[in-house]
């Protein structure tokens, strides 16, 4: 069996270039995986993705021109089914082996083999190897098929077709060729009412010849490099804009740099074919505009990369990213100055007029925008927000800070209604500290107005200060109570209103800012800011605090935690700022070798007390000493008081690691109280006296967290 190499390329209209780089992956993955599983692939072959504007394909090495065959047994039915008392074949295993694609003959050849308890005959068959005719059409067929394509178009083929021109197939953008070689064979395949050949195209414009001939598979992407003007590997095309990017700041000026953004670069790589990066300017007035607005139009509406300087100021120079490589660049220079200009003018324009208003009169008017139809109106929910904000400021900081998180909270949702943005609506928040500075307000409330959306994003920093964090903690709780209220719950990959982004937020902001706030209470609290709109607040508030302790097991987890550390934490309901604290005392505790024992020491008295708990009245902390009879519990007792004292004085000045550490000592006598003394004794003073004093041990050892979810 011959194995060459193998090139399969589909020649598109141009793809839409925020999908390009997954498309370009999923068609050569796909394809590869097909020929893999039909065995026309070597254990060392390896598939080379390639996606530019105008095409998809893939290069995979050692592809057989057709695959061994293999041999198969095929399991028909039990022995008692497929043969009578004579031994001869029944009806059922001649009905069988007719399904299967065998004679009657072969009878006599069938294999007896035990099939759990009863006997049952199996057939030896040897597979044909699929061809790479066949083998590669199927792969190419499922390949299209499963490409995540975002809006399929439907068009009509004008050849090769019965009813040229009323004929139509589906795909992400007409298709207008097909190359299929192995080796320099071409391999004869259809798709999308293509025939594969060698031919393909190049650059539009500065292609040396067209169509383009492609000899051998392996010569695929050099010839389009030399002929086509054309970089064909999506990662090539994108290092050398990020090198062309790094070359034209440094030309530009000393220091400067270009913005970096990934999503952009995969954006920009996927539109163009050969990169050629130019330096363009605007003029210097539109700087007074805040920088923000200048980047954002100029990233998402012109595809283009603003110039910072080293301070990361925005400077009036920018780059772009050209698709074609004139001698004189000056007229793409001077259309790209052209056509940026307006955008900028707009954005002048509309932070000229919104300053003419301040936040504080806008506020009224968002009593008329709509929030929620089981909600209210944004100006309702401002008042929300508000009142959580105070009741968390007033915990975290008293009068002053209630007082600047209720007036943040107030003006924080103003900017909605200017035309900034409105234009941008990305901006929200951003602009408002823009124009409640202008307004003469303080910075911690300019800051406050900024950032109380943050983090938006996983690993997005968290609110600058004090009252941005009250802020933002109650806008993110203001958004999950009310949610979670009238049953907007996530489910399974769907979470429409982001309500996970919003409670990892919550916990970031607690953890990481040491915040010592009483969770369900605060849930509480932002309830009753709800009035009569939420149906059962009692059961969506205890959903939602389950929803966040799901959430800061995840936390814990990519911090190292394991499943029992994070589990035992958790238990404990620390104060959320808590968390990593505990967790490390935990992991610390977690390697001692007196672990094991006293975690599951924890665990049997978790049980003992349950079992009290159940057959009497609760069983209560109090140990008298004049009750205490056997000597390991006395020996227990005696090394509690002096051992207990100092772990809970470690403790309350929040040193959880040499707390765990002080109670490891306690191993012992609790391994010797439980082999000499008979807990539930029958006399009822003295059990319910032992059962006290491991109560109270219970209590002592599991301040931190629960030992028990630690043991095996």
């Amino acid at each position: 069996m011959t194995a060459q190499n193998l090139l399969v390329e589909l020649f598109v209209e141009e793809l839409p270039p925020k999908a390009l780089k997954k498309l370009g992956e999923a068609f050569a993955g796909t394809l590869f995986e097909q020929l893999k599983s039909q065995g026309l692939t070597a254990a060392d072959s390896v598939a080379t993705p390639y996606a530019t504007p105008r095409r998809l394909a893939v290069h995979i090495t050692h592809v057989a021109a057709k695959a061994a065959d293999q041999a198969v047994q095929v399991k028909l039915m039990p022995v008692s089914v497929a043969l009578d008392a004579a031994g001869n074949a029944t009806p059922a295993l001649l009905k069988k082996l007719q399904a299967v694609g065998a004679d009657p003959s072969v009878v006599p050849t069938l294999k007896r083999q035990m099939d759990g308890k009863a006997e049952a005959l199996f057939l030896d068959s040897l597979v044909t190897g699929a061809t790479l005719d066949t083998g590669l059409q199927k792969a190419l067929h499922e390949a299209i098929a499963k490409l995540p394509i975002p809006k399929v178009m439907t068009y009509q083929l004008q050849e090769g077709t019965p009813l040229p021109g009323w004929d139509s197939v589906q795909f992400v953008r007409p298709a207008h060729g097909l190359v299929a070689l192995h080796g320099s064979s071409v391999v004869p395949v259809t798709a999308l009412g293509l025939t594969a050949g060698r031919a393909t195209h190049g650059h539009r414009f500065e292609a040396v010849a067209d169509p383009i001939t492609i000899v051998d598979a392996d010569r695929y992407a050099g010839t389009l490099r030399d002929k086509g003007a054309v970089i064909a590997s999506f990662g090539e095309r994108r290092a050398a804009i990020e090198s062309q990017l790094k070359t034209a700041a440094a030309q530009a000026g000393p220091a400067l740099q270009a913005i970096e953004d990934e999503a952009l670069l995969d954006e920009v790589t996927a539109l163009v074919e050969r990169p050629n990066v130019l330096v363009c300017s605007f003029e210097q007035e539109f700087l007074d505009v805040p920088q923000e607005c200048l980047i954002l139009t100029m990233k998402a509406n012109q595809k283009y990369f603003p110039l910072l300087d080293a301070a990361g100021k925005l400077t009036h120079q920018f780059l772009v990213v050209s698709n074609i490589s004139p001698k004189d660049a000056s007229a793409v220079i001077g259309g790209n100055e052209r056509v940026v200009r307006p955008r900028l003018a707009d954005a002048k324009f509309f932070f000229d007029q919104d300053r003419r208003k301040t936040l504080e009169s806008r506020v009224p008017q968002l009593a008329k925008v709509v929030y929620h139809n089981k909600l209210g109106t944004q100006g309702e929910r401002v008042e929300r927000v508000r009142a959580i904000a105070k009741a968390i400021g007033q915990q975290l900081g008293g009068d002053v800070l209630a007082q600047a998180a209720d007036e943040a909270a107030k003006l924080a949702k103003a900017d909605l209604l200017t035309d900034m943005v409105g234009e941008f609506p990305e901006l929200q928040g951003v602009m408002g500290g823009y124009y409640a500075r202008h307004d003469g307000l303080s910075e911690d409330i300019a800051f406050a107005i900024e950032d109380h959306y943050k983090p938006r994003f996983a690993g997005d920093e968290l609110p600058r200060g004090q009252v941005g964090t009250v802020v933002a903690l109650a806008d993110k709780l203001e958004t999950l109570v009310g949610l979670f209220g009238i049953g907007n719950l996530p489910t399974g990959d769907k979470d429409p209103f982001a309500l996970r982004r919003h409670a990892l937020g919550v916990i970031r902001m607690l953890v990481e800012k040491d915040l010592r706030l009483d969770m369900p209470a605060v849930v509480a609290q932002a309830a009753q800011a709800f009035g009569a709109l939420l149906p059962d607040a009692t059961k969506s508030n205890e959903q939602l605090l389950n929803f966040f302790y799901e959430r800061v097991n995840g936390y814990l987890r990519e911090r190292g935690a394991s499943a029992q550390e994070a589990d035992a934490v958790i238990a404990a309901r620390p104060m959320w700022g808590e968390f990593p604290k505990a967790l490390d005392a935990v992991r610390a505790f977690a390697a001692l070798p007196e672990a094991p024992a006293l975690a599951a020491a924890n665990k049997r008295i978790g049980n003992i007390l349950k079992k009290a708990g159940d057959a009497e009245q609760v069983v209560d902390a109090h140990v008298s000493e004049l009750l205490l009879q056997e000597p390991a519990e006395k020996a227990l007792y005696e090394a509690m008081q002096r051992i207990v004292p100092q772990a809970d004085a470690q403790f309350d000045a929040g040193d959880y690691t040499a707390s765990l550490q002080t109670l490891a000592a306690l191993r012992e006598p609790v391994d010797a109280f439980f082999d000499g003394v008979m807990v539930n004794a029958e006399q009822i003073d003295l059990r319910l006296n032992r059962q006290g004093l491991l109560k109270t041990l219970h209590q002592a050892m599991n301040r931190v967290a629960d030992l028990s979810r630690l043991a095996a």
